[in-house]
């Protein structure tokens, strides 16, 4: 069916009118805009030159400077960005639900700038580090591992930059995106430059982190480096509270995860009611949007209404009973579900550029001429790869897919996100027969190969990146509800901080199989490439799973529109620009 309706929700945005700081209607000469976003970018920025400068080069401090174990270092590393990653679905609950994007992000960016300054204490305080070690030691695996009270401080400090950088990594891009009227055409259009810039500040933070950072950190001292993320993180929030009378807010109007958890909530009380003869029966049938289905007929149950003497009194009352239209969105969001968990796996292969990746380096030819490149700062490469497939993937990969394929949208999502993965294994591949080379050359002939060497797997990493991070956000903007747009963000996160936390899980468990013999310190006597070529297998069976479920997915039904300030007579298909819209809408990225 055609229809040649607008997809893009502009109805949704007169209901939802912004408002100046003082809760008037905004003045839009004098607030919103580039000023405003411009402020707004400037949080962004801090935030990711914070984060990277510690996850980049985090495992060489806990290895080189607390003598902990390389698996137990890289647990610490992946933990943290897990939780970190896992808290922005705490950070959208409360922007939703009830602060809004402005005191969130504000709220979190101050909690972040304290674990900057906790850390930095941490890391500059002698007695927060054991005893300095010699390299004999090392080699003997003698040196004094920090204890626990000196680990007491880092962990704090850790967890509660874990706990800012999700707050703002779930809501700064929503808030950047408020500053535009969508329903002004200058204003919707400056939109659109607004998150190419916001993706350029996030690629500009990360590599400032990786080179200038990590650099200081390693050859000036962890305290300067992290004391200049501290003092980065504290102008950023200065900047976003100055701008507050600039800027245009919107008030929270509920989480989607209260919906879900409530049809749960309301299925299972009523678990033991009977189906209706006919779903007609269920609570506001006739005026849900999407059809009744019969998947996870279960959650039917919370559609019943217990007494139908009573209707006009439950009806209304959303924890007696939910409406046809909620059970089928949380319907809708189960469906994703497998998709979703083969998309974990990619993340656990990401998650090594930010660990044994970066110990390698330290095990390898680091010169160039004179100046000894950090192990940290290799990453760079990671960083610049991601920039140039995403520029290809947009000007060269799906112009040459439309072509080929006749398809307006190129590559699907699902594609994207299988070119993505099977990146992510040839990474592994690669990484397993460069750890073997290095391993050999150290051993056999006490020589170090270049850490240049790293480059195809970053590379790989980060080319499955461009294609898994637009396509894992592509599919879950369009295929989420269209009341739960909200939610992308949340399962986008989600698969990144279980990637984490997988990766975690499956150190410990090789590090317990193998007695310790895969994974040590000195990467010279243990057998990395082992772990890298069970990680090339275990994504070469997620990917067939993968294969399985793709083929299995059914796509929501195709809208069509007609574009804007045009008289063309030609309907052009609306998965084209879904994901630009509903970034608009929601301000997702």
């Amino acid at each position: 069916m055609v229809l040649a309706t607008s997809h893009s929700g502009k109805d949704g945005a007169h209901d939802d009118p912004a408002v100046d700081f003082r809760g008037n209607p905004v003045d839009k000469s004098r607030t919103g805009g580039w000023l405003a976003a411009g402020l707004i970018l400037v949080t962004e920025l801090s935030e990711r030159i914070c984060i990277m400068g510690i996850s980049m080069n985090l495992v060489t401090y806990l290895v080189g400077e607390l003598h902990i174990s390389s698996a137990k270092s890289a647990t610490i590393v992946t933990n943290f960005m897990g939780t970190l990653n896992l808290l922005g679905l705490l950070g959208g609950f409360l922007a939703d639900a009830k602060l809004g994007r402005y005191l969130t992000v504000a709220i979190f960016a101050s909690i972040t700038a304290l674990g900057i300054g906790l850390l930095t204490t941490a890391t500059t305080i002698p007695s927060m580090r054991p005893p300095q070690c010699d390299d004999y030691r090392k080699q003997q695996h003698q040196c004094i591992e920090a204890s626990g009270s000196q680990l007491a401080l880092l962990y704090a400090a850790l967890y509660t930059t874990a706990l800012g950088g999700g707050g703002i990594k779930s809501n700064v891009s929503g808030f950047g995106s408020d500053q535009f009227d969508q329903t002004d055409p200058k204003e919707e259009k400056a939109m659109l430059f607004f998150f190419n810039r916001f993706y350029f500040f996030i690629s500009i933070g990360s590599l400032f982190a990786v080179i200038v950072l990590v650099y200081i950190q390693d050859n000036v001292g962890r305290g300067w480096g992290y004391g200049i993320s501290a003092g980065t993180m504290v102008i950023g929030v200065a900047v976003l509270l100055c701008g507050t009378p600039w800027y245009r807010f919107k008030k929270p109007r509920g989480s989607p995860l209260t919906t879900i958890w409530r049809v749960s909530l309301l299925a299972w009380k009523k678990r033991s009611h009977p189906h209706p003869c006919h779903p007609s029966l269920l609570n506001d049938y006739d005026s849900a949007t999407v059809p009744h289905t019969e998947k996870f007929k279960c959650l039917d149950k919370a559609a019943i209404m217990d007494d139908p003497t009573s209707i006009s009194a439950q009806k209304n009352d959303p924890f007696i009973v939910s409406t046809v239209m909620e059970v089928e969105e949380v319907k809708m969001v189960l469906k994703l579900i497998p998709i979703w968990s083969t998309c974990i796996l990619f993340w656990t292969v990401y998650s090594q550029m930010t660990t044994f990746t970066v110990e390698q380096a330290t095990f390898m030819n680091r010169k160039v001429g004179s100046l000894v490149i950090p192990s940290g700062s290799y990453s760079t490469f990671l960083f610049i790869t991601i920039l140039l497939f995403t520029s290809l993937n947009e000007r060269v990969f799906v112009p040459l897919a439309r072509k080929l394929t006749g398809n307006a949208q190129g590559l699907t999502s699902l594609q994207r996100i299988g070119t993505g993965l099977i990146l992510s294994i040839l990474a592994m591949m690669a990484a397993a027969v460069i750890e073997k080379e290095r391993r050999e050359t150290a051993t056999q002939q006490n020589t170090m190969i270049s850490a240049f060497w790293l480059v195809p797997q970053y590379f790989l990493v980060g080319a499955g990146e461009a294609f898994v991070y637009v396509g894992q956000l592509e599919f879950f903007i369009r295929e989420a509800p269209e009341r739960m747009k909200s939610m992308s963000t949340g399962l986008f996160l989600s698969t990144i901080s279980m990637g984490f936390f997988v990766s975690s899980l499956l150190v410990s468990l090789v590090d317990k199989a193998t007695k310790k013999t895969w994974l040590r310190s000195n990467l010279n006597k243990g057998r990395l490439n082992n772990f890298y070529w069970m990680l090339a297998l275990l994504g070469l069976l997620n990917l067939f799973v993968f294969l399985v479920f793709a083929r299995g997915h059914q796509y929501k039904v195709q809208h069509y529109i007609r574009p804007k300030n045009s008289d063309e007579k030609e309907l052009k298909p609306a998965n084209d620009l879904t994901v630009l819209q509903v970034v608009k809408e929601e301000g997702t990225i």
